[in-house]
């Protein structure tokens, strides 16, 4: 898979590319991820990449010309024209799933925002899809840039040492991962479940489901409105929150 980012700050993100997992990958072959300076395409003696908003307003709007020109250019070198993913506050959240769906591509093109945004005709004439990383505003698209990246890239086949390294964790089942633990087996008189000490397969992954289920329970309760209980879920759930008001009726007296 290539991913190719637009930024005005490619040395920041080619550092974070180059590090740990993702730098493992491309050193690999598995993926490749390359940053490009959009000002490396200005057409004025000063570099300039940004103006003044039209009808007035705070702030300063990314040119489009640089914008356009560096994606054409990526198309080119690339050989043919990537999904192109703007970073805003006004796209989609990004989800897990969307996620999934983006690693299944062979090329992708992400771009940065800056000041205040970019010239709207580059959303119309180029842009695939926008995608936020949460319902806030950040100084420029290249962190969420890297967010997206990195999310995606992980269940890239290749990239991690197994599928299961991402098949195991948070949302991508639509529960909240399981706890765990690494030796020491007690610390600070603190044990790890006894199940996970049996060398029982088949317990312990019913543990582990069991605790996912309460943890989606307690912290997101909107990903179970979503998630396809089944008969025994819905009985274990229940008798749980049983044991709770039982608890806590204990408690007041």
């Amino acid at each position: 898979m290539r991913i190719d980012i637009l930024t005005l700050f490619d040395e920041m993100c080619d550092r974070v590319f180059s590090e740990s997992i993702l730098g493992r990958a491309q050193k690999k072959g598995v993926l490749t991820v390359k940053c490009h300076q959009i000002r490396d395409y200005t057409t004025n003696r000063q570099n300039q990449v940004d103006d003044y908003p039209y009808g007035g307003g705070q702030g300063m709007i990314l040119n489009a010309q640089p914008v356009a020109d560096c994606f054409r250019a990526v198309c080119e070198e690339v050989g043919c024209r990537p999904h192109l993913i703007y970073m805003s506050p006004q796209g989609k959240t990004l989800t897990q799933q969307r996620a999934l769906e983006l690693s299944k591509m062979d090329n992708l093109c992400v771009l940065c925002g800056h000041y205040e945004g970019i010239d709207e005709r580059i959303i119309d004439a180029f842009v695939d899809e926008q995608i936020s990383i949460g319902d806030y505003v950040l100084t420029g698209g290249e962190l969420p840039a890297l967010v997206l990246v990195d999310c995606i890239s992980r269940m890239v086949p290749g990239v991690l040492s197994e599928d299961a390294c991402f098949e195991d964790e948070s949302h991508f089942s639509g529960l909240l991962e399981y706890p765990q633990y690494t030796r020491p087996a007690v610390w600070e008189g603190r044990e790890v479940p006894d199940v996970l000490l049996t060398g029982h397969h088949a317990n312990i992954q019913k543990w582990r489901h069991e605790q996912s289920l309460l943890r989606t329970a307690k912290h997101r309760p909107d990903m179970l409105e979503r998630y396809d209980l089944t008969a025994k879920d819905r009985a274990f759930l229940e008798q749980n929150a049983e044991k709770d008001e039982t608890a806590a009726e204990s408690d007041e007296n």
